[in-house]
């Protein structure tokens, strides 16, 4: 008798939402997988397409692929048009010759195990006469950056072994890089 009992209050609900005229399924709730500045505004968004740099490295778990760093073209999101390169660093440069670094101050999983993570980067600023990096120009009040959409660029899981040591390895890779400034 109880087993019955259980089985109508199981349905109960399923049945009121059908005699309401409502849907069976919940109403989803839409997942944000971005990581946001605090006080910030976007200013640019960018595509980013390349490749994440890994080496062979002995590591104190063994031999582990590391990631030297990426090497990828910057483009406008809107118009496609070529702005800038990402490179080690990790570090921004705008054609205009202008750059930022930064470094990691927020971390999320992809929404697919198969990319790399989705990254918050605060810039840091560049001291004294560091050649290209001190031209003034589009990157100048970058404060934040983002790293989102990514799709690829893992390392490899096999091929690092004590007769590869030094080797590289290049894995194709993309992501959305979002500018930031501060609003406070």
């Amino acid at each position: 008798m109880s087993i019955l009992v259980a089985a109508l209050l199981s349905v109960l609900p399923l049945a009121q939402s059908l005699a309401l005229g409502q849907s069976q399924a919940p109403a989803e709730t839409p997942v944000k997988n971005t990581i946001d500045p605090p006080n910030a505004k976007v200013v640019y968004r960018t595509r980013g397409e390349g490749v994440q740099i890994y080496l062979c490295a002995q590591q104190r778990d063994g031999m582990q692929w590391v990631l030297k760093g990426p090497a990828a073209t910057l483009t406008d999101a809107a118009t496609g048009a070529q702005v800038g390169r990402h490179g080690d660093g990790p570090q921004w440069t705008w054609s205009d010759g202008s750059a930022v670094r930064g470094h990691i101050i927020g971390r999320r999983a992809a929404p697919d195990p198969a990319n790399i993570p989705w990254l918050l980067l605060a810039t840091d600023p560049f001291p004294g006469l560091n050649g290209p990096f001190d031209k003034p120009g589009a990157l100048d009040h970058i404060q934040f950056v983002q790293r989102s959409d990514t799709h690829g660029g893992l390392a490899p899981t096999a091929g690092c072994d004590a007769a590869h040591i030094g080797d590289a390895q290049s894995v194709p890779y993309s992501a959305t890089y979002t500018f930031y400034t501060r609003t406070d």
